[in-house]
């Protein structure tokens, strides 16, 4: 494999860090970002499992894994632990082939994975011309059952949801209002849910409401961070633009949870968004012929 020159530090690496080398004899010095302990493993396995393993047949060694989240920065540890995790989630299945493992993305993992891919992949196109009507819900939950109370906030909010305020969730599509029903229905909450359709009254300020129900500011700071950090970077060998695009993927997998794709009537002028979006897809598809062959040499290392 060819061997990578230095990659520019991450967003938030100490002043002064130096970077870390892999020693394996039979893949190149990987340069890479401080390592990262259990926290942040799973995540990016669940990137690597998505962008690389389910596209590719499903099935990956242990040494394939290993060495690509080495190269993200991954401690083996937190890697190793992170797979039998997955596993006990029902995610993926250990396979031994003679002394070897080989994982395989299960059932439920591959339906989790392909949804998760469909709602990054397709985020930031363009949006329809909006109609001016809203999908008001109103359901409340009571303070003893917090656990409820975040898994209702997180589901809605990955739905499109903003609330302005407690007991009080929005959304401009009406569409969405079978998948807020599921959402309600999962946590045992439609019951004592209302549901109401149409255009803003006209009382108070539409945009007011809207900067209540979701904070555009800090959106707009997360996206320019993402253009900060893509804008520039030019991988150059094969390995480097598989962890490039390793990145890219897993930074861009957060703003669906954090932008609710609102319609360009409710957002500022020249929204930033738009901008990002277009970075995404634009190096994604750069990058995507030479990640898949660096994917697919590590897979022949592993399988030699």
């Amino acid at each position: 494999m060819e061997r990578p020159t230095p990659m520019p530090p991450a967003p938030g690496t100490p002043a002064g860090a130096k970077p870390v080398r892999a020693a394996s004899a039979t893949r190149p010095p990987v340069v890479r970002r401080d390592k990262l302990g259990a926290a942040g493993a799973p995540s990016w396995l669940m990137t690597l499992l998505g962008e690389c393993v389910l596209p590719g047949g499903g099935a990956a060694w242990t040494a394939t894994l290993l060495a690509a989240l080495d190269g993200l920065g991954v401690e083996e540890r937190s890697a190793r632990q992170a797979l039998a995790r997955s596993a006990a989630d029902g995610r993926i299945d250990a396979e031994r082939v003679g002394r070897r493992t080989r994982w395989v993305i299960t059932a439920s993992g591959r339906r989790l994975l392909t949804e998760g891919a469909e709602r990054i992949y397709s985020f930031g196109a363009p949006r329809p011309e909006w109609d001016g009507t809203w999908l008001v819900l109103m359901v409340t939950v009571p303070e003893s059952r917090r656990k409820v109370r975040h898994q209702l906030r997180t589901k809605l909010t990955w739905a499109g949801f903003g609330s302005p305020a407690p007991g009080l969730w929005i959304g401009p599509d009406p569409g969405r209002a079978a998948e807020a029903a599921g959402i309600l229905g999962e946590l045992g909450l439609d019951a004592p849910a209302f549901s109401f359709r149409g255009a803003f009254g006209g009382i108070g300020s539409e945009r007011a409401m809207v900067d209540q129900a979701w904070d555009l500011a800090e959106i707009a700071e997360r996206y320019r961070a993402f253009l900060d950090e893509f804008s520039d970077l030019r991988p150059t060998t094969r390995f480097e633009v598989l962890l490039a695009q390793l990145r890219l993927v897993h930074e861009w997998r957060r703003f669906p949870l954090l932008d609710p794709q609102l319609p360009s009537a409710l957002l500022p002028a020249h929204w930033i968004g738009d901008r990002a979006a277009g970075l995404f897809a634009r190096l994604h598809a750069e990058w995507g012929p030479r990640a898949r062959a660096a994917w697919a040499e590590l897979a022949e290392e592993a399988a030699a």
